[in-house]
């Protein structure tokens, strides 16, 4: 078996990006070939089968030299047109099993997921592909409602929770940020407008008049940095705000372990990624409710600052808990594989 996957490639480090690169490394561990093709415009030297098309025609050539028996597609975001196309040329691609993870859990939600159809483009498209997979119920509910038959669908949850590592030592300015404040906020994901940053930047000025000696981590990049350094730098406190940028995940993850609350601030979202793995290592999330979060997370009403700094002085007030200690579970990347498997032991979809 030979797998090629699709998609958003880091940097930057989203829960797309994450769910993409803890399955190939599942993959390569249990000796499976898995290239990547990313399909973003960021930019890397090309290695280690991560290949960095320029264009639409580029991909296509990739496509048809590359060697593989499943091609992965992942979708985040709005379920563009252009994705759908690109997922109408996987299903068109010659000996090969096609597979589309759609993680947009809030999509369902908005009018165009709403007025989905059988007879739509996206439909036709998506009842051509071998297997979808949903990252939650209400996403298997929109592939329903797109036609899409009942033993292509697979409800599959994006987060796996990998073994423990080394604990890394923490760069600057992590290091002096973590010796000076006491407690830390944290928050991880894309620097976009969907996650309300600047509501976590507003807040911090009533923590740290219960908490002075408090601060905010943002880890993360995209298309609001720049805007974001500007508001943070009109702050009075903009001193105990650290945005870092990207930062590679064994450190993220030393990061919010040793971090006091996680936030998650979202106008909407799915099973965040991160939102598993703090919890995972024993970090208090505060979360907008999504009414798709862990029990264990602590919700908050979409776009409410006032709710939002109650719940992050309330949390704060309490102890940490201790690390669960929770055992690594790899069962969400095993069911993909064997999916995988399944696929290349049955015969090949009708509507091929």
């Amino acid at each position: 078996m030979k797998v090629l996957q699709l998609g958003p490639y880091p940097p930057p480090h989203g829960g797309v990006q994450s769910n993409l690169v803890a399955l190939r490394r599942f993959l390569r561990k249990q000796g499976i070939p898995c290239a990547v093709i990313n399909i973003t415009r960021h930019r890397k030297p090309e290695g280690d089968e991560v290949y960095y098309p320029r264009n639409a025609f580029g991909l296509l050539q990739l496509l048809l030299r590359l060697r593989y028996d499943i091609l992965h597609l992942h979708i985040g975001g709005m379920l563009t047109r252009r994705l759908v196309r690109l997922a109408y040329v996987c299903s068109l691609v010659p000996g090969t099993r096609s597979v589309v993870t759609f993680h947009s859990g809030g999509y369902p939600s908005t009018l165009e997921g709403q007025q989905a159809r059988p007879k739509s483009f996206a439909g036709f498209v998506f009842r051509r592909l071998d297997a979808l997979i949903g990252v939650n119920p209400e996403i298997m509910d929109f592939f329903a409602r797109l036609g899409v038959p009942a033993e292509r669908r697979h409800l599959i949850y994006p987060h796996a929770l990998v073994e423990d590592q080394t604990a890394p030592s923490f760069p600057e300015p992590l290091h002096s940020f973590f010796e000076r404040h006491r407690p830390v906020l944290i928050s991880v994901g894309l620097l976009e407008s969907e996650y309300q940053l600047n509501l976590q930047v507003d807040v911090l000025e009533s923590v740290r008049r219960a908490f002075p000696r408090s601060g905010l981590i943002m880890i993360g990049s995209g298309s609001l940095e720049s805007e974001l350094r500007r508001t943070i730098q009109s702050k009075p406190y903009a001193e105990h705000i650290l945005l870092t940028g990207d930062v590679p995940h064994p450190i993220t993850m030393e990061a919010i372990r040793e971090s006091h609350v996680m936030l998650r601030t979202t106008l909407y979202d799915g099973d965040a990624v991160s939102v598993r793995e703090a919890l995972y290592v024993g970090t208090p999330v505060i979360a907008t409710d999504n009414r798709m979060r862990p029990a264990a997370v602590r919700l908050i009403p979409k776009s409410d600052a006032t709710m939002l700094a109650k719940a992050i002085i309330e949390t704060l007030a309490e102890p940490k808990p201790p690390c669960p200690g929770a055992a690594p579970d790899e069962s969400n990347l095993r069911a993909v594989l064997d999916l995988y498997r399944e696929l290349l032991g049955g015969n090949r979809g009708s509507n091929h």
